[in-house]
């Protein structure tokens, strides 16, 4: 089976995962998963809650990166991975895991999967999304907030001492790795139809 992975990168809170959901839509009959990295936090059962909270998670080195390339492989050579599950609220990986079958359309999701060069050679097509940093700190803090318990407090101090000088070290400069750049991401309806297209064409292309 042939299959085509796409890369969506891009700063938090940037509409990657809008535009994943797009490409989920347009591509519902070709067989399609969706990996994250945030799947592939590394497990810290050895430290407390308290100690979990100070961790760099916008550091490449949070991310368990080689078992994500090794399951890439391995849907691409038909066969079935248990990928991990991890807890935002506890800040640890949890004890379940999700079955996922090879499909056709594999699409990785993360802020740093282009920062990875093992990772990043594994890609047909590599899109950045690319929004300004108000917008996405705006949507950090309500996402944060509403969806995983955190206070404002926490997410802003997070933002200014870790996630901001992790995106200007590690993820703006991947940006140079990218096939295309999406400004605003899945809300890009222009850019996103363009995308469906164009991957459309190497999925044909690939039969």
């Amino acid at each position: 089976m042939n299959v085509t992975v796409i890369g969506v990168a891009g700063g938090t809170g940037s509409g990657k995962s809008t535009l994943v959901k797009r490409l989920q839509e347009a591509f519902i009959g070709d067989d399609v998963v969706t990996l994250c990295h945030d799947y592939y936090y590394k497990a810290h059962p050895e430290l407390t809650y308290e100690e979990r909270t100070k961790l760099n998670y916008d550091h490449p080195q949070a991310f368990d990166t080689e078992m994500l390339v090794e399951h890439i492989k391995a849907l691409k050579n038909n066969v079935p991975i248990e990928h991990p599950v991890y807890s935002f609220v506890d800040h640890d990986r949890t004890s379940e895991s999700v079955s996922v079958k090879p499909s056709k359309v594999i699409i990785v999701d993360g802020i740093l999967i282009f920062e990875n060069k093992e990772l990043r050679d594994l890609m047909d097509i590599k899109v950045y999304v690319d929004t300004d940093a108000d917008i996405r700190l705006a949507r950090r803090i309500l996402r944060d907030v509403c969806e995983r318990g955190r206070t404002m407090q926490s997410v802003i101090t997070q933002y200014t001492s870790t996630v901001k000088p992790m995106h200007e070290e590690f993820v703006e400069p991947s940006k140079k790795y990218a096939d295309v750049i999406i400004p605003e991401g899945g809300f890009n309806s222009v850019a996103v139809a363009m995308l469906i297209q164009n991957i459309r064409s190497l999925i044909q292309s690939s039969k």
